[in-house]
């Protein structure tokens, strides 16, 4: 009986290092993919355009209408 249960726990010891394994060796594949592709493919740094002002005034107006429909849904009664 107790050969089972040291088969048991070694088979466990084995399936879990194999998977322990797998996994710190995809860690690093994917780390070192993230380094080459960010080498070789930079992200783009944004510039300032000189249609970004209008872009604020947009967000600005989306900003003022959400929170007077806030307000409106706070106050509103029903």
């Amino acid at each position: 009986m107790e050969n089972l249960v040291f088969e048991g726990f070694k088979f466990m010891a084995l399936g879990m290092g194999t998977v322990f394994t797998f996994l710190t060796l995809m860690i690093i594949a994917m780390n070192i993919q993230a380094y080459i592709i960010h080498k070789f493919f930079p992200e783009p740094t944004p510039t300032a355009t000189p249609g970004s002002t209008a872009t604020n005034n947009n967000k600005n107006a989306k900003v003022a209408a959400i929170s007077a429909a806030v307000s409106h849904h706070k106050n509103a009664k029903g």
